[in-house]
């Protein structure tokens, strides 16, 4: 091993629906932090877990929602994004013509679609991963 620091590996997923309206699922968190808050499904990668496998397996344990292609987005570094320590997250986009069913599970208490353009406060730094998608789906 090493005397390095390491950060956690999250991932997020910010799918998006263009139809009838451009929307965006976003699941009510369950736990702190942030307990009550909207934020983009996600979650803590495993070990061994690649980043890809662990954005689809988020999206599903939290909201029931399966996808057929997610794309890279970003990467979300910022110091102090996650209250509970140093924590890199690995951004997931994912575009679907219509919306599809979905509710909360695992640490989600709900979900829902909500207008990109009617958004509620999210919590971590998820504007500006969002901001990035909505950029993209221009």
């Amino acid at each position: 091993m090493t005397d390095w620091a390491r950060p956690a590996l999250t991932v997020d997923v910010a799918l998006l629906a263009r139809h009838p309206a451009p929307r965006i699922l976003l699941v009510q968190r369950g736990t702190e932090p942030f307990a009550g808050s909207w934020a983009l499904p996600g979650g803590f990668v495993d070990q061994g877990e690649r980043v890809h496998d662990a954005a689809a397996r988020e999206l599903d344990e939290e909201t029931g929602v399966t996808v057929a292609s997610l794309t890279l987005l970003g990467v979300y570094d910022t110091p102090g994004r996650d209250p509970r320590g140093w924590t890199v997250s690995v951004a997931f986009l994912g575009v679907l013509e219509r919306e599809l069913a979905a509710h909360g599970a695992d640490d989600a208490n709900d979900a829902g679609w909500f207008d990109l353009a009617a958004l509620p406060k999210l919590a971590f730094d998820h504007d500006a991963i969002v901001a990035a998608a909505a950029a993209r789906l221009r």
